[in-house]
């Protein structure tokens, strides 16, 4: 059974840094486009960043923060620096086979979502 799962969300003060992990299992890591997306209250869902199976994020506009993979360990990690309070958000990871759906954000595997909050 394919699982997403999410850690590193915590409050943070602005100025501040995170690092979420997000690790597969029952999926074949090294073959997955793997992106971060994360959605505010009251707010849309709105993609973060992205990487496909061969480290290439073209397709995928990139953000201000640092996504990375390791496929050994079967996990993406997004690295958050200078995180303000507009930043605050759930997180999700997402994955899917295909770059397409990815990009159109519309993967078909998700993460239950990590918590970042940054306030003073």
């Amino acid at each position: 059974q394919a699982q997403v799962v999410e850690s590193g969300g915590d409050l943070v003060q602005p100025g501040g840094s995170l690092r979420l992990a997000c690790t597969v299992s029952g999926l074949s890591f090294e073959d997955l486009t793997m992106a971060w997306f994360r959605q505010a209250p009251g707010k849309e869902r709105e993609r973060i960043s992205c990487l496909s199976r061969d480290n290439k994020s073209s397709y995928c506009m990139r953000g201000r923060f640092t996504i990375s993979r390791d496929n050994a360990n079967k996990t993406l990690y997004l690295q958050m620096n200078s995180l303000q309070p507009e930043d605050t958000a759930m997180y999700y990871c997402a994955a899917d086979v295909s770059p397409l759906r990815v990009s159109a954000g519309t993967p078909a595997y998700w993460g239950q979502g990590t918590q970042v909050t940054v306030s003073s």
